[in-house]
């Protein structure tokens, strides 16, 4: 099993010139720590005037900048907006291309729609038309990042022509792809696609088994079509994390900032309302802090022993991988490096020793599979040479469009032999009278 850490870049009021700042450099400096401990991924989410819940909304920029202070860690977006309003497919490739051939081919295509009013609202996105422009965009973003050239796209929802979409991603045919999932029928719906799911429901191992159950024999059933050009058979989960020797202190250091995470949810995604620029969300999380359940969910929150428990369970159920929300609500730098080191010292050794095993015994049981999934596929092709447009640069253009607009004019100002201005289909008699004056 493996694991990663995740950013939405929360950053709960008050704040100070300096809070956006801060925020970032000690997260780069946290992903560099987690690539120095053997952590397998980052992940960074793309939203938009999500004040104080998240703050990340160029998670394209912040990912690259951390394949420069690391070395092996996956960089994943979890996840980029894919329907066109937020991010036409060309630039979405085009990104995901840039930022793997920069990491070394160590990027994670997470993918997704957003369901927040402040989002969708704000783009012009229609929330009930999303899921589709969603599944339309990220199919067609897979083939811009493999055909040379995209034949172009007339679509539903976007437009795109024929064009060579360049650079090509290192990893081939491309990043694996992933999709966001909160409920037990998107996770259907990614096995389907033959690509990862990215659970960000907070699911305990005994809730999450037959979920993983249910994606795996989908994956393995003739439902599985793939909508990229290859299977990524991958199921992860998110879960709090804060880890201490004494289990008092891991909670005083982390389940609040967990709590925060999930209210956060709750206020831009379910019922809250927002004033943008004056809605104070810590404010009202503190508010309601006495009516949150402090029982109710806690992940991997405890001693070594306690998280060692806890995602053994997670691995009997076949869980792939564990996304630790480390960095929620006012959770302190300084506390997130302690555990994560403590966490990779005590507990993520005995995890790692198993991983490459159980991947290996995966990827054979799964070949088959994977191999009728892809022979399923409708795969889109490229039109033969001479069928491709040739495209005029600009000034060739205006040459073109200059000469024909002379051409039709000089049609219209030829003369007749009396002299008469020639008009096609004009009845002689009319150009007689035009030639005497007398129109």
């Amino acid at each position: 099993m493996k694991f990663g850490i995740f950013y939405e870049h929360q950053l709960p009021r008050p704040w100070d010139e300096g809070s956006e700042f801060r925020l970032f450099q000690e997260s780069l400096d946290q992903v560099e720590l987690a690539d120095q401990l053997g952590i397998d991924a980052v992940w960074a989410v793309e939203h938009h005037f999500l004040e104080e819940y998240a703050h990340g909304s160029a998670p394209e920029v912040f990912l690259a900048a951390c394949s420069q202070r690391t070395k092996n860690i996956r960089l994943g977006h979890g996840i980029m907006l894919m329907p066109a309003g937020y991010n036409h497919p060309f630039r979405a490739v085009e990104r995901i291309a840039t930022l793997d051939l920069v990491s070394g081919g160590r990027v994670e295509w997470g993918t997704g729609e957003s369901n927040s009013a402040l989002e969708t609202g704000g783009f012009g996105v229609d929330p009930e038309l999303k899921k589709d422009m969603w599944f339309e965009a990220t199919e067609q973003a897979a083939n811009m990042a493999v055909l040379s050239p995209y034949p172009g796209y007339e679509g539903k929802f976007f437009t795109a022509p024929c064009r060579n979409v360049v650079p090509k991603p290192m990893q081939k045919p491309h990043p694996p792809m992933w999709m966001a999932c909160s409920r037990r029928e998107s996770i259907q719906k990614a096995a389907e696609m033959g690509i990862g799911a990215l659970a960000f429901g907070f699911f305990e191992p005994e809730q999450a088994a037959p979920w993983v159950q249910e994606y795996y024999d989908i994956i393995k059933s003739d439902r599985c079509v793939p909508a990229g050009h290859t299977v990524n058979a991958n199921i992860a989960i998110i879960s709090g994390f804060s880890c201490h020797q004494d289990a008092a202190v891991a909670e005083a250091r982390g389940l609040d900032g967990f709590h925060f995470f999930g209210y956060g949810i709750g206020h831009y995604y379910v019922f809250g309302e927002h004033r943008p620029g004056h809605t104070n969300v810590w404010e009202k999380y503190e508010a309601a802090r006495e009516n949150i359940k402090q029982d109710k969910g806690r992940g991997c929150i405890g001693t070594p022993d306690q998280l060692r428990d806890h995602l053994r369970r997670y691995e009997d159920a076949g869980m792939d991988q564990i996304i630790f929300i480390q960095q929620g609500g006012k959770n302190e730098h300084d506390h997130i490096c302690e555990s994560l080191k403590l966490f990779a010292a005590e507990v993520m050794p005995e995890f790692k020793e198993r991983a490459a095993a159980r991947e290996a015994k995966k990827q054979v049981e799964l070949a088959p599979y994977i191999e009728a999934a892809l022979a399923r596929k409708q795969w889109m092709t490229v039109p033969a040479e001479e069928d491709l447009p040739l495209i005029q640069a600009l000034p060739k253009q205006r040459e073109s469009e200059d000469a024909r607009a002379k051409s039709i004019e000089g049609m219209y100002t030829d003369r007749t032999r009396d002299g008469s201005i020639f008009v096609p289909g004009e009845d002689p008699a009319q150009q007689r009278q035009r030639a005497d004056g007398d129109d």
